[in-house]
């Protein structure tokens, strides 16, 4: 039955290897199962609105990813997708803000947004549009891609992952190297052995994962994250913590009540009004624009990964893959979350060898199984994910070889696109910088023949963004 569903034969892999794929994807990405719900209803834990995102968070990823496995036949999974969450906070602030609701009202009027947003992502992937703008992103660009998608998980993982706190509030790894152990002591106070473990924690699963990864040893990434994971347990116990102790008290009955009162099909149109009739278009655009091109820049990139693209480029069934992406949208804003997209983590299930989309729905399945063990997934240390977004970017950036560095046309959009991709943490920002630089390039070069309409037009669309309205 698998082998007819998911054509494993077909695509030289098995059984084994899939789900080791997909267990692999979901550890690297079950942080958004309880950062969702907090950054949607700030932080407010334990309330009936955190409650009901945390669900339609887990619901969304569940039915998103199946629809990618059983429809698409592809190795990706979704999930409310982050910075567009952030935003979709900002955006339901703004409304409470300017009609004076209460955040749990206006939260009904961007869930109207997200609906309407997910609705035309459907109609443009129908009707071919999107598969239309892939074909149009100039191919030093698509060959790019991969690579600012691993300078973007590397950059997470030793970033915002496998954060420690300063004093000021600043977070970052990093800076116990640049400012030397004692500067880092004294800046950090009691926190100071918190971060020598998440450093150890994170370099022993980076390390773990390399060395199994170099003897072919399937599941090395899987493997790797849970001798992290391990490795911060005992610590934790030997400063005197409980890494456990969430587990204490913690319900593991799905809080279906809260859903179904608070989120579940709660849209108020009629809040949209109250931005203003451009305000409230231009959002929505805002919303298409950052989902569309970030979900065309992680398939592409990760398709590339796997070598699922062709020689132009180019990944086959992109439209089923694309179709699955926007009603995972849609069933995010009737369930009650932000934009739901598929995330660039898919990379650490392919890097695995997952190629169908046998992967996906074991990481399906690992998200249903989440509304009743969450506090189970929880767990998973940040340093221990860190370690498998580190590795598996660092593969991805070998992408660049494939660059051609003779041609300045090419090549300076595609530094480009990877420095903002990284440094906005944002593929849609990206490609947008990466396309209007090679159109500008292009036609003071005299070669504006070689820039289709269509990549004229999305860079003015983008240049709109950045400097005019959006």
């Amino acid at each position: 039955m698998l082998e007819k569903l998911f054509k494993l034969k077909e695509n030289h892999t098995d059984v084994k290897t899939e789900v080791l794929a997909g267990l692999a994807t979901f550890m690297t990405m079950a942080y958004i199962i309880q950062l969702n719900p907090n950054l949607l209803t700030n932080f407010a834990v334990g309330t009936p609105l955190w409650n009901a995102v945390f669900l339609a968070t887990v619901l969304s990823a569940f039915v998103g990813t199946l629809i990618m496995a059983l429809y698409a036949n592809k190795p990706f999974a979704l999930a409310p997708g982050m910075g567009l969450n952030s935003y979709f906070a900002v955006v339901v602030t703004s409304i409470a803000a300017a009609t004076g609701m209460a955040y749990e009202e206006a939260f009904h009027g961007g869930l109207a947004i997200i609906a309407i947003s997910g609705v035309l992502f459907t109609v443009l992937t129908l009707f071919k549009v999107r598969e239309k703008i892939v074909d149009a992103i100039p191919k030093a660009i698509r060959l790019g891609i991969s690579a600012g998608i691993g300078l973007m998980l590397v950059n997470i993982g030793l970033t915002s992952n496998a954060a420690v706190y300063y004093a000021d509030g600043s977070q970052t790894m990093l800076g116990f190297f640049s400012d030397g152990a004692s500067a880092t002591k004294a800046a950090m106070g009691d926190a100071y052995s918190t971060m020598i473990l998440y450093l150890i924690t994170f370099f022993v699963g980076l390390f773990m994962i390399v060395v199994l990864n170099h003897k072919n040893v399937k599941g090395s990434i899987l493997f790797g994250m849970l001798a992290a994971s391990i490795v911060y347990w005992i610590g934790s116990f030997v400063l005197g913590g409980n890494p456990f102790a969430s587990l204490q008290g913690a319900s593991f009955v799905p809080p279906f009540a809260d859903m179904f009162e608070m989120t579940f099909f709660k849209f108020n149109f009629g809040t949209l009004l109250s931005m203003g009739f451009l305000s409230a278009i231009l959002t929505i655009i805002s919303f298409c624009m950052v989902d569309m091109f970030d979900t065309i820049g992680t398939l592409l990139g990760t398709a590339k990964k796997a070598n699922m693209l062709d020689e132009n480029g180019a990944m086959p069934d992109m439209n089923k893959a694309m179709l699955s992406d926007s009603l995972a949208t849609c069933v995010g804003a009737c369930t009650g979350t932000s934009t739901v997209t598929t995330f660039i983590e898919s990379a650490a299930g392919v890097e695995e060898g997952g190629r169908t989309g046998l992967t996906s729905f074991v990481t399906s399945i690992c998200f249903l199984a989440c509304m009743f063990v969450a506090p189970i997934a929880a767990l998973i240390p940040a340093p221990a994910t860190s370690a498998a977004l580190v590795f598996v970017g660092t593969l991805m950036i070998s992408a660049l070889k494939e660059v051609d560095y003779t041609d300045v046309a090419g090549s300076v959009p595609v530094v480009l696109m990877l420095v903002f991709m990284m440094f906005t943490s944002s593929i849609g920002n990206g490609i947008g910088i990466g396309l209007i630089s090679y159109s500008i390039i292009k036609i003071f070069l005299g070669k504006a023949k070689d820039v289709s309409l269509i990549t004229i037009i999305l860079s003015l669309l983008f240049l709109g963004k950045f400097f005019i309205v959006f």
